[in-house]
């Protein structure tokens, strides 16, 4: 039970803020800005200079600097180079994870070799059974 006592402090301590902040100027839609539109547009939207100065510019088809050309060569290798060790690490993982199992199939394969070797064998070395000639 000694987790209740911090679970209604933080429920408190939220109800406390939520109840401080709801007073708050923080509504999308209120009735100041419906009286003054102006205030919001002059929050979304540049001055017409600003805008005409932006898109001379840099237009869409406009060239692209040579340091913006660096820049994204510069990105695109880097995140080449992740990408090759990303690989190259998750190659290497499951190369030794093969590698693993294969030496414990062969340790599996020894032992039951070595098992059957012990349950066969007739006192005789090497074995009879393996020195036997047919005609």
């Amino acid at each position: 039970m000694s987790w209740t006592r911090p679970l209604l402090l933080t429920c408190l301590v939220a109800l406390s803020i939520i109840n401080l902040f709801h007073g708050a100027d923080s509504t999308a839609v209120s009735d100041k800005k419906a009286a003054s539109p102006q205030g919001a547009l002059r929050k979304i939207f540049m001055p017409e200079t600003d805008a005409s100065s932006f898109i001379k510019r840099r237009g869409r088809r406009a060239v692209k600097t040579q340091d913006e050309i660096n820049a994204e060569q510069r990105q695109r290798l880097a995140a080449d180079e992740r990408r090759r060790e990303y690989h190259e690490e998750q190659r290497n993982e499951f190369e030794s994870h093969a590698e693993e199992e294969q030496d414990e199939q062969d340790e599996r394969t020894r032992e039951k070799t070595e098992q059957w070797r012990e349950f066969h064998y007739d006192g005789l070395d090497p074995s009879y059974e393996y020195n036997r000639h047919t005609v």
